[in-house]
Order: structure tokens, then C-alpha cells, then sequence
């Protein structure tokens, strides 16, 4: 059994948000909800808070009024392969190991039975933008090149891919590829294979695709761009799109914005209300995304095409495309304040 599970026991009243804080330190994608006695009360999943934010829950209710309050569980005596049959049954990557009595002695994890877990799956990163906005910075040196933590933001990239399982890697380059190509090579010192897709000019977000070898394999494709740093669970967002069986998975961020003014609010010419600098919620996109195969072949080889365009041409031919909510950490390297404020963060995320 896993050996991290106390760290993630909440009682009911617990907020949303502190969950989320637990279920993120915890990496363990659930957080255990027990009583004062110990015993279990219900579970709450990575996959709840996601569902949780894009129904737009208040973040400061308790978790009793999300969390499964009927969730599957083991039993002390059940054998490994007991564990893993029930499981594999249900798709579940965890199961709370309960007493006789109810109590919580534990948690089981896929991970933990079957063990380093590895994905076929290719990765596709963006690195040939100019960097236009990091100027000086970029003046020699292409974006994912640049040092956070002591070493390139596309290293750590790559670095969280391959600690989760992911080995097989396509780098789209255009401005300074010599710069990406010589720092890693075929892959081989991090134990993974990169193949390099040389844009010969800028194609724009998705464009890159269609460059893409045609014997990939059958297998839906995760692409991101090359100037994030973010420690989103890549398996799960590969189960998600699973689940959810749609052609294409957007990664979204939750962002608050603040009006700086009163807002008039009408009815015809009469004004019923005047709200004074409210804030506003949205979704926007984190640059992440998992496409399946077939849509990725159907990108036209050398043209220019970004991927709020492709997304929306299968929206508009009623293709399923569905939101993975983002809670984890999450910084797009794209400005001079977000690549300082990201040296600060990556000891404490990464």
C-alpha cells in the first residue's frame, strides 16, 4: 500500500480549496474524508474538483456536499491480484483499505501495484517561436532554452513526462533549433527518444502537425507548448480523454478577472443596477492538449493553422472536444515578469 495516505485524511467540513491543496501535495489524485472515530466517509478524486470547477461549485463549500460518499473499497485479507481484479472492474487508479469496522487502514494505488507504468503514447512539443516578448532574453537563446531552476524549461518538461511514464517525444523547432537540437540530442541521456520536426517557417500552434511522421502510432497524442511549467497528471488527463471519448481534450485554466469600474446594469433605458468593480470568471486555454491520431493526420502538411481554428472546425462539425479543468500548478513562460516570478516558484513546485 502506498505510504502517503495520512497525509491526504480530510475531515467533512474541509473546504474545496484546502482539498485541493491536499489533493495536490498529496499526488496521489484523491483525498481520504474520515470522521473522528477514523472511519471512512466518503472519498474525493481529483476527477470530483475537476467536475466541481467547471460547474462552477463555490471553492469555500465543504467537501461532504462533492465528495463519493459510496466509494469502492478493499478489504484488509484481499490479496494483490484481488485488489487489481477489482480495480481494473471499476477503472479506478485507488481504492481505501478498510477494517471490519469501517476504518481506514490504508490506500491502494494501480501505480503502486503494478509499478512504473508506461505510456506508448507520443508527446509533441512546441519550441519555434521567437520569443518575442522575452526580448533580451530570447535575443540568443530560443524560449524553452531559458533557465529556470538551473536548467531549460523544455528539460524539466521533458524530465516530468518521462518520470510518469512517457518516452516517446517529437520537438517541433523553427528559431535557434541548433540550440535545442544539440542540448538533447536523440533523448538518450534522459532516457527517452526525440525525434525533431523542423519547421522551415512558423505554421502557427497546430501547423507543426501535419510535419509528423505517418507511422505513428494508434494512440491519442498529448501536445504542449514548450514554454509552460506545470505539474498537471499527465496519465490522468490521458484517462479523462479516455472516458470522455471525444477527438480532441483542451486543458483550461480558471481566470478571475476584476472590472475597474462600476457596471451599469439596464433594462431598456432604466438602470436597475450598479455593481461596483465586480469580478469575473472564465476558462482560458493552458496550452495543453491530447488529440486523437485521426485528427492529427488530417492536418495539411506545410500550412499554417493554429489550434483554436482546428478545435473549431470539429466543433462546428458537432465533434465532440471536450475541458480538462487545471488546478494544479500551471506558468506560461511568456513575459519578463512570469519567467522571474517563475525562478521563485520552481523550488517549491518541482
Amino acid at each position: 500500500m502506498n505510504n502517503n495516505w495520512n497525509n491526504i485524511k480530510i475531515p467533512p467540513s474541509t473546504s474545496l480549496q484546502e482539498t485541493i491543496r491536499v489533493i495536490d501535495q498529496g499526488a496521489l489524485q484523491i483525498a481520504l474524508v474520515t470522521d473522528e472515530q477514523g472511519k471512512l466517509v466518503g472519498v474525493v478524486t481529483d476527477g470530483d474538483i475537476r467536475r466541481a470547477l467547471i460547474n462552477g461549485v463555490d471553492l469555500t463549500q465543504p467537501v461532504a456536499s462533492v465528495m463519493n460518499a459510496n466509494p469502492k473499497v478493499g478489504k484488509r485479507d484481499d490479496s494483490k491480484q484481488q485488489r487489481i481484479v477489482q480495480m481494473e472492474k471499476y477503472k479506478l487508479f485507488q481504492l481505501p483499505i478498510l477494517d471490519e469496522e469501517g476504518k481506514l487502514l490504508g490506500l491502494e494505488t494501480l501505480q503502486d501495484l503494478y509499478k512504473h507504468p508506461q505510456f506508448d503514447n507520443p508527446v509533441f512539443l512546441m519550441a519555434g517561436g521567437f520569443g518575442r516578448r522575452l526580448h533580451p532574453y530570447t535575443d540568443t537563446c530560443p524560449k524553452p532554452m531559458l533557465h529556470v531552476g538551473g536548467k531549460p524549461i523544455l528539460e524539466t518538461i521533458i524530465d516530468n513526462f518521462a518520470q510518469a511514464g512517457f518516452k516517446h517525444f517529437y520537438i517541433a523547432v523553427h528559431y535557434l533549433s541548433h540550440q535545442i537540437k544539440d542540448h538533447f540530442g536523440d533523448g538518450q541521456r534522459w532516457g527517452v527518444d526525440i525525434t525533431y520536426v523542423d519547421e522551415h517557417e512558423p505554421l502557427g500552434t497546430a501547423g507543426a502537425l501535419g510535419l509528423l511522421p505517418d507511422d505513428l502510432p494508434d494512440l491519442p497524442m498529448i501536445i504542449m507548448n514548450g514554454d509552460i511549467l506545470t505539474q498537471i497528471d499527465f496519465p490522468r488527463l490521458l484517462q479523462f480523454h479516455t472516458e470522455h471519448q471525444g477527438v480532441a481534450t483542451l486543458c483550461v485554466r480558471n481566470y478571475d478577472y476584476q472590472i475597474p469600474f462600476g457596471v451599469v446594469e439596464l433594462t431598456n433605458q432604466r438602470i436597475t443596477g450598479i455593481v461596483e468593480k465586480p469580478t469575473h470568471s472564465c476558462f482560458t486555454s493552458a496550452g495543453v492538449y491530447v488529440l486523437n491520431q485521426a485528427l492529427v493526420k488530417a492536418v495539411t502538411r506545410e500550412k499554417r493553422l493554429d489550434m483554436p481554428d482546428l478545435l473549431n472546425q470539429k466543433i462546428a462539425q458537432n465533434e465532440l472536444v471536450t475541458m480538462f479543468p487545471v488546478h494544479e500548478y500551471w506558468m506560461d513562460i511568456g513575459q519578463k515578469a512570469d519567467f522571474l516570478r517563475a525562478q521563485g516558484d520552481f523550488t517549491k513546485y518541482f
